[in-house]
């Protein structure tokens, strides 16, 4: 009989907190990544970093595209030495239809931020989840904070 493959333990989805905390989110759309093979195994580890990462839209010849920019991949390096990694944080095609790309676009220019939330690696294909988002001021942070606070004191006292 042949071996079964043993299904290795891995994050499901790797979640960008601070997006929550620091946009007012909207609408989300779940696109494609075009990945080499090591930032896919990055991927399926669970060693990709999003905070910090931004999602722009770019003008080619004849096309509109979404590049992922400044998320960090943890890439294991072609050495004996398995511990021997690299950041890469170049960016990354996202793969979106066209309407969903001109949606984007039209939203982008009335002042709108387009923020990644999630990478989700079950099943054959890598998804990421993006957003689009409106910058808090501090003080909405500062009351977000509060209400956090407020709640977890309710739960204890319970």
């Amino acid at each position: 009989m042949a071996a079964q493959k043993k299904k290795q333990p891995g994050a499901r989805a790797i979640v960008n907190r601070r997006a929550s905390f620091d946009y007012a989110l909207g609408d989300e759309l779940v696109t494609g990544i075009a990945l080499t093979g090591r930032e896919a195994r990055a991927a399926r580890d669970g060693r990709v970093q999003l905070k910090g990462s931004f999602v722009t839209i770019r003008q080619t010849n004849a096309s509109t595209e979404l590049w992922l920019n400044n998320a960090s991949f943890s890439l294991v390096l072609n050495t004996k030495n398995e511990s021997d990694t690299s950041v890469d944080t170049s960016p990354r095609k996202l793969l979106a239809k066209r309407r969903e790309i001109d949606e984007l676009a039209d939203r982008k220019h009335q002042g709108m931020t387009i923020v990644p939330l999630k990478l989700l690696t079950q099943g054959r294909h890598i998804k990421l989840v993006i957003a689009l988002g409106k910058g808090r001021k501090q003080y909405d942070k500062r009351q977000s904070i509060k209400l956090r606070d407020q709640q977890r004191d309710a739960k204890v006292r319970l």
